[in-house]
């Protein structure tokens, strides 16, 4: 089926477009009253994901309120321990806990390659259910936590400031740390493959703890497995966004991936000079610019969008959206995007 908006799709592939696209991280989500409205009729945040009725349903929402140039699907990068057979749970305004941790060559050995079908069909019926609803009209991105992130969480048990224990496991148990990711590597090879047979036009990959750890971690611990993954998938476009990895930028420039995912600390024409031409950039408001009034976001949008130049860029924030931001201001930056005219 060919989209009647393919702008997203034609900009990660160099094609030169009549205006820069925009979606927003967490734009299917915790600002829209729509989205709460469903989300009251759950008990929590993991049955709404893994329900496909409605995680198509809150999925679709920003499509016509927001008026982005794609939809996300509602997940949870979280999903891929789940189906290797590590549980979590989701604690209100605590975020993510795991009751068992991987701890030994034990453990990990008692996990299993996800499968995608069988382990996280569900995502796939959501993607299939939005794919029917936007009948054409714009593409739909899949997406998961690149394999550090995922280790990170299976590592620690929750959220952290340091991750310590994550950390310490790289340094004390190298070998073991790497059986672990390429299992999370091969699990989310499948997953994306799967994601991608049900509908999605697009991935991205998702590495929220990137700059956690030193260059040369980063270099043995996280690269290695995201080049593996967006060389098993040739298929559809894909993104890497790896937060705060500011210093692995010419690094991230040589994956085999199409877009790089740039966060608010990242000069747009720094980044561009050190990627290059050869890659889309993706990128990079602060949210907290949506705290400031609707003049001071078109300015500041303004002020990115000129930055990144008029080729091979999709606006998007430095980060996901903040639940306290009001929809109206996220309206007012994605109409800024789509109203914006470059200066030569």
């Amino acid at each position: 089926m060919t989209l009647q908006n393919d702008l997203i799709l034609r900009t990660a592939r160099g094609e030169k477009t009549e205006r820069t696209p925009v979606w927003l991280m967490r734009q299917a989500g915790r600002i829209l009253p729509e989205y709460r409205a469903v989300r009251d009729k759950v008990k929590d945040f993991i049955e709404l994901a893994t329900t496909p009725e409605l995680a198509a349903e809150v999925t679709l929402q920003p499509v016509d309120i927001l008026g982005v140039d794609a939809a996300i699907i509602f997940s949870d990068i979280l999903v891929i321990p789940e189906a290797m057979g590590l549980p979590y749970e989701m604690i209100e305004k605590r975020g993510p806990y795991f009751p068992e941790t991987v701890k030994s060559l034990a453990d990990v050995n008692k996990l299993r390659i996800a499968d995608a079908q069988a382990d996280l069909g569900y995502v796939l019926e959501a993607i299939k259910i939005v794919k029917r609803a936007l009948n054409g009209r714009m593409p739909l991105i899949g997406f998961a936590g690149a394999p550090w992130t995922i280790f990170a969480y299976m590592v620690e048990g929750s959220g952290s400031k340091t991750f310590s224990k994550a950390k310490r496991m790289l340094y004390t148990e190298p070998v073991l740390s790497h059986q672990l990711l390429q299992k999370i590597t091969d699990s989310t090879i499948q997953y994306l493959k799967g994601q991608i047979t049900a509908g999605a036009d697009l991935v991205q990959l998702f590495d929220s703890w990137a700059g956690i750890l030193s260059p040369e971690q980063y270099r043995s611990f996280a690269l290695p497995y995201i080049s593996q993954i967006c060389d098993a998938i040739p298929e559809v476009p894909k993104t890497v966004f790896a937060k705060d990895a500011w210093f692995a930028r010419q690094e991230l420039a040589q994956l085999n991936c199409e877009t790089i995912g740039l966060d608010w600390t990242m000069d747009p024409i720094e980044s561009r000079k050190i990627i290059g031409n050869g890659k889309t950039l993706q990128g990079n408001l602060d949210p907290c610019v949506l705290y400031a009034s609707y003049e001071g976001i078109r300015r500041e949008t303004g002020k990115m969008l000129q930055a990144f130049g008029p080729h091979r860029h999709i606006a998007n924030l430095g980060h996901g959206l903040y639940p306290d931001i009001e929809p109206d201001k996220v309206r007012c930056f994605i109409d800024a995007v789509k109203e914006f005219r470059f200066i030569p």
